[in-house]
This record gives C-alpha cells, structure tokens and sequence, in this order.
C-alpha cells in the first residue's frame, strides 16, 4: 500500500534526493541501497527521490535506473513515497523511463527542465505534457536553470497547473519573487530544491523540501519544518542558522561529491563516484568534516 498523501503534500513534506549506492567496483549496490533508504525514511523522510542528479542519473542505465526502483520500492515502499527521475533532453526517452518507472512500482515521477538543448517554453510545455499523459502517476515539475540553461515561466508552470497529473514543483531557480507569484498562480504543491532556501520558501508558501542536506540532517529539518508549521518562527530560524555550516559545506564542490563523502564517513552505504565525478581530496574532506562538526553532524 502507497503512504499516505493530501493534495496539498502529494509526496509528503521532507524528502531526500537519494544518492546511488555503488560497490567498490563501481556497479549497482541494490543491497547498500535498501540499507540507505530505510536509514533515510527511519530518520523521518515521508520520500526519496531515485534516479535525480545526486542519484548520478547521467551515468546510470536505464536498466540500472529500473532496478534501483524496484529495490526501493520493496525496501520502504509502504512507509515513504518512492519518486522516480525519468527527465532527459530526449522527450521520447523519457517516456520510456516514466513507463518503466511506473511498471517498477514508483509512486511519483520527476521531471526536469531538458538540458543542454535549450527549448522555448512551448517545447518545455509539450515535453512535460507528454511525461505526463504517459502514466498514472503524479508528476513534480522540476525548475532548474542553473543545471538546465532554461527556466520554466511563470506562465508555463500555471499553463502545466492545469494537467490533472502535474501536482508539485520542486524549486531550485533560486528566485523568492517568482517562486511567490507561481505558487499564488498555479496552486501546485510547492518544494524547495535548495537546502540554503528551504526556510526562505516556507514563508512564501512551500509545502516541504527535496533535499540533498537530508543524507544527514533529516531530523532536523523535520525540526525546522514541524516549528514553521506551529508557527515558532524563532525556533525554526535558530534551527536554520545552526544548519547554515552544513548548508554550505555540503555545496562547496558538486553535491554528490560531498553527500557521498558524508556517507562513508558516517559508514553508511554510498561507495564510489563514477566519472566524471571525483572523490574528494584530503584537504577537502577535512574541511567538510569541519563544516559538519560545526553544524552538529556526528561522524
């Protein structure tokens, strides 16, 4: 049975987008990876996120991808909502993926803006309409231009609003503004994709977080989101200023470097990187260990 979810949190509130476990050869860990989500979803996320950039997705197969939804599904797919990342700049491979992953047992899909070959608003609007129409699965938006060279508009998502399967945004443009106009506009469940704004993106309306930060921190983002919420507007702003070392810390290398070293540090299923992605260097695990330290992360 699928967990619980309101139109309002179709995927719950705290969840993290979930590395790839791999093996010390480098192939798929399927058992590191059951390990890791029941650590994530016992340490209070309501979901993962599978197959998203910090889950290494450019250099996952699609079969890859296919299995590791399968395990996780079977891992704590009756406890957490189990998305899947099926975005690609090749509408039709996304189809694809969306089909698989819903045949696997996913519970939501998300979707990023295509990259690289930058397309107008009206291919973003047909590309994310046909992901879409392809299953039945709820769909996240996923709005990052800093990663994909486009933005998806204003006018764009609420146009998107309007599809009976597109239900949530996960927000990393990084803008307080227009993250506030879209979701006045659009009335989709609103998720921030940036742990530095996840605060910030309460006050103008955000329903809960994908995180990266979360590999490490769930329980104190539940802390922040939970005082938010019963309006302690102090509390949560102390919680995010003690988490602001671990915020930063976390991003100052691409986040999948440090979630992994993170990971391992604390002896929890993570391995390898592929390339072109590199492990840290010495200089730089010291420094994100005291980065952690000072953020209230035991390793």
């Amino acid at each position: 049975m699928a967990p619980i979810s309101t139109p309002q949190t179709p995927f719950g509130r705290v969840l993290t987008a979930m590395v790839t476990p791999f093996t010390a050869d480098g192939a798929l860990d399927l058992d590191g990876a059951q390990q890791l989500a029941a650590h994530l979803v016992e340490a209070g996320n309501d979901g993962l996120i599978l197959n998203g950039t910090t889950g290494e997705s450019p250099t996952t197969s699609d079969a890859e991808k296919d299995q590791l939804v399968r395990a996780v599904v079977e891992a704590v797919g009756d406890r957490a909502h189990v998305v899947a990342g099926v975005g690609t700049n090749d509408t039709r491979h996304s189809l694809e993926l969306a089909r698989a992953a819903e045949s696997a047992g996913a519970h939501g899909l998300l979707a990023v803006t295509p990259y690289y070959n930058k397309p107008p608003q009206e291919g973003l609007f047909q590309h994310f309409s046909a992901i879409a129409d392809a299953t039945e699965l709820p769909v996240m938006l996923y709005d990052i231009p800093g990663r994909s060279g486009v933005p998806i508009d204003t006018e764009t998502i609420v146009r998107l609003a309007q599809h009976p399967r597109i239900v949530a945004n996960k927000d990393a443009k990084g803008d307080l503004g227009r993250a506030s106009w879209a979701i006045a506009q659009s009335g989709l469940a609103w998720y921030s994709g940036d742990d530095m704004l996840n605060l910030p993106l309460l006050s103008v309306g955000a329903v809960g977080f994908v995180s990266v930060v979360g590999h490490v921190v769930t329980p104190e983002l539940r802390e922040l989101l939970d005082a938010y919420l019963a309006g302690d507007v102090q509390k949560a702003t102390e919680i995010h200023q003690k988490l602001l070392p671990v915020f930063i810390g976390m991003f100052r290398t691409q986040g999948v470097i440090t979630t992994k070293a993170a990971l391992n540090l604390r002896k929890l299923p993570a391995g390898p990187l592929r390339l072109p992605l590199v492990e840290l260097t010495a200089q730089e695990t010291a420094q994100l260990k005291s980065d952690l330290a000072a953020g209230g992360v035991e390793l």
